[in-house]
């Protein structure tokens, strides 16, 4: 009791905040602080982080009675997955309840700066050729030892770095015909910028045939026409190579076809 017989006075405390459950269907800013996805992403980092809680933070709100990271957890669990949600249309999405336009344009965005983000990293990787001994190495796993001749094309971008490597025929090249157009359909789905020719003689032995140097030379004037030049066609033997631009014959073929008239 207080002097003079009234109510002792109570203290003001501060409001308290009811616990709330990381998991449960509250807004995530009601969450403590340490389970928040955004906080945790930047004291932990990214990898830390479940798929269901990065999208929680590119959604940024969830929808009637769940947190954007349940929101995101539903979509992973309808589309059984990320790759699923990249691929899926804007209106099927629509049907997840909460999934609006802006939420939409938000996941779409993210995934679509992870894809190029991944393509990046793989640019970065990708092999360059320098050498004919670079060709040799990337192609010969797949041509030495081999009963039948095999032909390959080699797709390069501007840097000269390795876009994809393809069998174009397999037989000789009297019995194949090698045609520029299907080169070049070959060359434009990789967005190549030049193009190696390489194959193997089962024979073991690397010296060009006359076909060789035919083919060779008719692709080097088809490639500078069609604006997709030949850099080199290499031979594959048993243990070594033989390459026409080592030897000047890309040049020379190139040379001779600007003397035609």
């Amino acid at each position: 009791m207080a002097a003079g017989g009234g109510p002792m006075p109570v203290p003001d405390r501060p409001p308290t905040r009811p616990a709330v459950p990381a998991s449960g269907s509250y807004a995530i800013p009601l969450w403590p602080e340490e389970e928040r996805p955004r906080e945790r992403l930047l004291a932990e980092g990214a990898g830390r982080l479940t798929p269901a809680e990065l999208l929680g933070i590119v959604l940024r709100t969830g929808s009637r009675g769940q947190s954007a990271v349940e929101l995101g957890r539903t979509l992973l669990a309808r589309w059984k997955g990320l790759a699923a949600i990249e691929a899926a249309e804007a209106a099927a999405l629509a049907e997840t309840p909460g999934m609006g336009p802006a939420k939409i344009a938000q996941v779409k965005a993210a995934l679509e700066l992870g894809r190029r983000l991944l393509a990046d990293v793989e640019r970065e990787a990708r092999e360059r050729i320098t050498s004919s001994r670079d060709v040799v190495e990337l192609a010969a796993p797949k041509l030495r030892g081999l009963q039948r001749e095999h032909c390959h094309l080699l797709f390069l971008n501007g840097g000269n770095e390795v876009l994809g490597l393809e069998q174009l025929s397999e037989g000789s090249l009297t019995e194949s015909p090698i045609y520029p157009r299907e080169i070049v359909k070959r060359a434009e789905r990789h967005h190549a910028a030049a193009i190696i020719l390489v194959h193997n003689h089962p024979s073991g032995q690397c010296q060009p045939s006359a076909s060789d140097r035919a083919l060779t030379e008719d692709l080097v004037l088809a490639g500078d026409l069609l604006r997709l030049p030949l850099m080199d066609h290499v031979i594959v033997g048993r243990r070594d190579h033989y390459s026409f631009a080592d030897h000047g014959l890309i040049e020379e073929y190139r040379r001779r076809g600007r003397r035609q008239p």
